[in-house]
């Protein structure tokens, strides 16, 4: 967390003094409607809504969890909700629910004394200067914080897993795929659709390239794929020589053209979230291989929803790897299953792209949408958990131990005196 604390402050401050960033700052006559910034542990980059006086909207290239919630609401429950970065998956068990808590109460804490020190220094360096200058007050930094007016989140109930949310956050999940596919370059669509038994694709994301694999991986792979009868694609972004004829390399992948082909049969992944909401998308099984981030909870989701496999990335993955392509292309199950989170994904009553505009444009109108803010970022931790009441109820049970301790010892005194009297 300290790491993650100092690499963000970091890329944020730079952002801060990019020249053509602080000109647009502090250009008075520069005006927004709305900010939208993407969220990963930076709220203070949450201050150019601040500095604009317009609306703050986030945006969460991952599923929603209890650390964006705090800012319009509050922490997920971790009984049953876990951590972005966590691979537990509900319903958890007695230590995966300690697991969770310890978390939520570890990085809690962290973020309390050092995250939010960190911030709030780069908050009162480049933000409140540029408010001063236009004439305003500057609100503290825990007020900009929680002054969020909306949270778009890259998810949906295909794959997300089903939480209580506040009325500021919205699934936009999938708005990212085209809503008219573009078509396969020629040669592509020719090697797709004369492939007899099917076509496998094959990609890492932009992370993690399949260039850097170490060599023997590489091998190893490149001759397990040889020994299929399915046509390979694999995105790779260099040349390589002496490929077996089922196997050809694209330096460059029109991805979702390649998932909505309905030859593809099994679509090989790193599990990004993107790469995970297209294969839902498109009705694709998957087979993960995670190598980081939110990936292993992704895969890890996708496997108990019943359309994908896990392979581990190690020196010896290619016959594991085999075997799940064996097992996915032979079963039709998650074939089937993939299918059917398919349809939940479409069944909405408008698209994610259009609800996305429409959610923007609502917050722009009414000024910030306060009526969609809970009033929980309004109410005090201690009121939260009725502390004040557990309070008032130990007084109560401490004064009236005290009054029975008094009546008894009142009633104790006068039956001594009476016994003395009656000698």
């Amino acid at each position: 967390m300290n790491m993650m604390a100092f690499l963000v402050t970091t890329i944020m401050n730079h952002t801060y003094e990019n020249e053509a960033v602080a000109a647009l700052l502090n250009d008075s006559k520069e005006h927004f409607d709305a900010v939208i910034v993407e969220w990963i542990f930076n709220e203070a980059i949450g201050g150019i809504a601040t500095i604009f006086d317009c609306p703050l909207i986030w945006m969460s290239s991952v599923e929603v969890h209890w650390k964006l919630l705090s800012l319009i609401d509050q922490p997920s429950n971790p009984a049953y909700s876990v951590d972005m970065t966590s691979s537990n998956q509900p319903p958890l068990s007695f230590t995966e629910r300690v697991s969770e808590l310890w978390t939520q109460i570890q990085i809690s804490v962290l973020s309390y004394f050092i995250f939010d020190k960190m911030q709030d220094d780069t908050y009162q360096k480049y933000v409140v200067p540029a408010i001063t200058k236009r004439g305003r007050d500057a609100p503290s930094f825990y007020e900009m914080k929680y002054n969020a007016s909306l949270i778009l989140a890259n998810a949906y109930v295909s794959t997300a897993i089903p939480q209580t949310m506040p009325q500021s956050h919205k699934y936009i999940g999938g708005y990212h795929v085209d809503e008219v596919v573009k078509p396969l370059p020629e040669d592509l669509k020719k090697l797709i659709e004369s492939s007899k038994d099917g076509v496998i694709y094959f990609s890492l994301g932009s992370n993690l390239k399949s260039k850097d694999l170490p060599e023997e991986i590489r091998v190893s792979l490149l001759k397990m794929f040889g020994t299929l009868k399915q046509t390979v694609l694999w995105k790779f972004e260099a040349n390589m020589t002496d490929l077996p004829p089922n196997v050809h390399i694209l330096e460059w992948a029109p991805q979702q053209a390649i998932l909505s082909h309905p030859k593809l049969a099994v679509f090989i992944t790193h599990g990004g979230l993107l790469s995970t909401i297209e294969s839902v998308h498109f009705g694709i099984p998957i087979i993960g291989i995670p190598v980081l981030a939110d990936q292993h909870m992704n895969i890890k989701k996708a496997v108990r929803n019943g359309f994908a496999l896990k392979v581990d990335l190690s020196y010896t993955m290619a016959d594991q790897l085999k075997k799940a392509i064996i097992e996915v292309t032979s079963n039709s199950k998650y074939a089937q299953k993939a299918k059917e989170l398919s349809f939940i994904h479409h069944d909405r009553p408008v698209k994610p792209g259009v609800e996305l505009v429409h959610w923007v444009n609502h917050v722009i109108n009414t000024h910030g949408a306060p009526h969609l803010r809970s009033p929980a970022l309004h109410v005090p931790f201690y009121q939260k958990m009725y502390l004040d009441l557990a309070a008032v109820l130990i007084f109560l049970f401490l004064a009236g131990q005290l009054l029975l301790k008094k009546a008894y010892a009142a009633v104790f005194s006068k039956s001594k005196s009476n016994k003395k009297k009656t000698h």
